[in-house]
């Protein structure tokens, strides 16, 4: 693994993120401004990754860990569906912020005592989000929400099959001079995000915006064969 290779791979969290922020504007003035909260901790996933790379140090290693599980949980509070809340909190989602917020604190510091405890969060989380997303695709018929799940899907499973190949690997690749796994995995996660934000953000609005439409557009241009996902919407006029 090359450092400037995987460094020049995080130069899609400064590209996405800024863009994303701007794409969906409109949607969060009218559903929640912490939508911008995610954008911002998705850039700084990117710092911490530079910061690790360049310095391969176990700080730089712990920061980039934390920064994926405060952005995660940014995402929880937002879009989770009521729902799927535990039974003791009803459907009030600011005591679901709270939990949410009080259990990333709680893990963040025992990350510092002990560092395993960050990959067992991780991948609790991704295994919930995956359970979510596949119950919410067998309750819809909407073809547009299916496809934007089902592209997210298969990227993130490009990602991680990267990412666990560049980790098991690692030997193999060195043997026969390939050394971009681990930028390859920077840059399919990066394009995961807009993905993911967009699929969370279309379940949600079937609980938390039912007066309005959101329609999934595509930047630069929805007729392109390749495009940034974002959100429009348009609210329900009935006659």
């Amino acid at each position: 693994m090359h450092v400037s290779q995987v460094q020049f791979s995080n130069v899609t969290f400064f590209i996405f993120g800024p863009l994303m922020m701007f794409l969906m504007h409109p949607y969060a003035q009218k559903r929640s401004c912490y939508v911008y909260v995610t954008c911002i901790l998705f850039m700084v996933v990117g710092l911490f990754s530079m910061y690790f790379h360049m310095t391969l140090s176990f700080l730089g290693q712990l920061l980039d860990e934390i920064a994926i599980l405060w952005l995660l949980a940014s995402g929880y509070s937002i879009w989770m569906p009521r729902c799927y809340f535990p039974t003791f909190l009803g459907e009030n989602r600011p005591q679901f912020i709270c939990l949410v917020i009080t259990t990333t604190v709680v893990s963040t510091f025992l990350s510092f005592l002990r560092p395993v405890v960050n990959a067992y969060a991780l991948n609790s989380i991704a295994v919930h989000i995956l359970y979510i997303v596949f119950q919410e695709y067998k309750r819809t018929s909407n073809k547009e929400l299916r496809h934007i799940m089902e592209v997210s899907v298969v990227l993130w499973a490009f990602a991680l099959t990267s990412w666990i190949s560049d980790r098991l690997l690692c030997s193999f690749w060195q043997q026969i001079n390939f050394f971009y796994l681990h930028s390859i995995w920077h840059v399919l996660i990066s394009i995961t995000f807009p993905y993911g934000m967009v699929t969370m953000a279309l379940v949600d609005a079937r609980y938390e915006m039912p007066g309005q439409t959101l329609k999934v557009r595509y930047w630069p241009r929805d007729t392109w064969p390749v495009g940034l996902p974002y959100v429009e919407v348009s609210d329900d006029k009935n006659c």
